[in-house]
């Protein structure tokens, strides 16, 4: 089995995915991991989902209001995250979130999103 190999980009040539009206990416992945860029437009909603990836989000600009838990849960919470903050949500916990205004945050995903590189992340389009 041979290495992986050292790959070397700049962010802005890196594709910007539209994922929804109001939400677009960058992705950057590796064998175990993948970071990503996201751009939220205030209001933006990024719907209740949960997977597998343990994942790190990093605000850089802006602010999101996160949901944690499933809708029906009693121990479902509302939590704030600004720029300069960074939330870690464990691996199968519900989410939801909402762009308190424009919004740059970094994901970090353990293991890759597979769904993000696939497009069959179809919880952004549930009406």
């Amino acid at each position: 089995m041979s290495a992986p190999s050292v790959r070397h980009a700049r962010w802005d040539e890196i594709p910007l995915e539209t994922v929804t009206d109001d939400i677009t990416r960058r992705l950057f992945t590796g064998t175990r991991m993948m970071i990503a860029h996201v751009y939220l437009k205030k209001g933006a909603i990024v719907p209740t989902h949960q997977h597998e990836n343990e994942q790190l989000t990093y605000i850089l600009e802006g602010a999101l209001r996160f949901w944690i838990g499933a809708a029906d849960a009693p121990d479902r919470h509302e939590l704030d995250v600004g720029a300069g903050e960074v939330l870690y949500i464990p691996s199968n916990v519900p989410h939801e979130a909402l762009a308190l205004e424009d919004t740059f945050d970094v994901d970090v995903f353990n293991p890759p999103r597979q769904d993000w590189l696939d497009g069959t992340d179809s919880y952004f389009h549930r009406k």
